[in-house]
């Protein structure tokens, strides 16, 4: 029967800290010296996990035809900040 590991605050630290900067579990198994399996399940329960990475859309083709008005992507950046932050955009009245 397998014994019963007994980790360190100091294993812990190295798997948080090699988890914070993008290592792999691989990566992580080889500096504590243990298996894959084992490093990944002990992260998993200490919570450590990928540092959130910023999801940066694509740029816009600046050859694309102009935004209607009122356009969501437009109207909310004009009026941030302001009194009509949030209101839609008024559209015109017209009379037949």
């Amino acid at each position: 029967m397998p014994q019963k590991l007994h980790w360190t605050t100091a294993q812990d630290f190295t798997i948080r800290r090699m988890r914070a900067e993008a290592g792999s579990w691989d990566r992580i198994a080889r500096a504590l010296g243990m298996s894959r399996y084992t490093v990944l399940e002990r992260g998993r329960r200490i919570g450590a996990a990928l540092p959130l990475t910023a999801i940066v859309p694509p740029p816009e083709d600046p050859r694309r035809e102009a935004m209607p008005a009122g356009d969501p992507r437009s109207w909310g950046p004009i009026t941030a900040g302001t009194l009509l932050e949030g209101c839609p955009y008024p559209l015109p009245c017209f009379e037949s």
